[in-house]
């Protein structure tokens, strides 16, 4: 059933056409294509640089949660909730908002850690939380009979925040790692995701990349001066950066961390930094959504 579900999600969630590895162009100068005003978008390239699974982290103390969670998990890829989730973000129809209750320790709650800044799977519009992750939250709480209080704070600090009992799990499209393992039990995982490179629509460099490897090779050709900007404590900083555990060699190019993947690409497009590595659901979410306001 995941395996369906993924593949079903990653020919969704491809966007733009197939772009590749080939002429070389400098992606900090010149207008974009296809746009009629010459004002500059962005597009992403549509292949996958890394295969990863998100799960959420529950408190390590916890252990009848965690079998409460991955008994959730289950039940709604089964029975098609999941799908239909997900089809609200990826198969145009309509997001539901979930709201968060405040904290009281008096009250029998389900406390939430997330960073709010990763659409489709999580963010904000005025008090209300939307996404993937945030509707999944909802029907588990509803589940357990519990009050939904959502924490919203910076992505480092998520995991660390549900280690030091301060919450009871994370949600916040967490990849599956050793690291965060210190901190949460990882629940079933329950999506299969991966990194993608955004780039300037007039940046041609990459249009005969066929592949990753064809793709890392040209990001392999960078310089030090070369800047490429990350979400904060995501895999594609691993990914950049490199790191033994996660198997990344790294890019010879500064690696340069954002908030938010959304404050990447902005940045991209002011001609800061020469291209962004994020997860491909929130590159194609934030890309579609800057270039409609450019």
């Amino acid at each position: 059933m995941k395996k369906k579900l993924a593949l079903g999600l990653a020919l969704i969630l491809a966007c733009g056409t197939l772009a590749g590895c080939g002429g070389s162009s400098d992606s900090s100068e010149g207008s974009s294509e296809g746009s009629g005003d010459g004002s500059v978008t962005a597009k992403v390239i549509d292949i996958d640089l890394t295969s990863e699974e998100y799960a959420f982290g529950v408190d390590k103390n916890q252990p009848e949660l965690l079998d409460q969670v991955n008994g959730f998990i289950a039940k709604i890829q089964e029975d098609g909730t999941f799908d239909e989730i997900c089809d609200k973000y990826f198969g145009g129809g309509e997001p539901e908002a979930v709201e968060s209750a405040e904290l009281d320790s008096s009250k029998d709650q389900l406390v939430v850690a997330t960073n709010a800044a990763f659409e489709p799977f999580e963010y904000t519009k005025g008090d209300q939380y939307y996404g993937i992750d945030m509707e999944i939250a909802a029907l588990l709480a509803e589940e357990l009979g519990q009050e939904l209080v959502i924490q919203n704070m910076d992505f480092d600090a998520v995991c660390l925040s549900v280690g030091q009992q301060k919450c009871d799990i994370a949600m916040a499209g967490l990849t599956i790692n050793e690291e965060r393992e210190e901190y949460v039990t990882f629940s079933d995982p329950y999506y299969q995701a991966s990194q993608r490179l955004v780039v300037r629509s007039d940046d041609s460099a990459f249009d005969d990349c066929e592949d990753a490897d064809a793709v890392a090779a040209k990001l392999g050709e960078l310089e030090s001066s070369d800047k490429i900007g990350v979400q904060q404590g995501t895999t594609g900083q691993y990914y950049v950066e490199g790191d033994e555990e996660w198997g990344f060699d790294g890019l010879p190019a500064e690696c340069v961390p954002y908030k938010s993947g959304s404050l990447a690409v902005q940045d991209l497009l002011n001609g800061n930094i020469q291209y962004v590595i994020i997860d491909a659901a929130p590159a194609a979410a934030i890309t579609e959504a800057i270039n409609e306001m450019q």
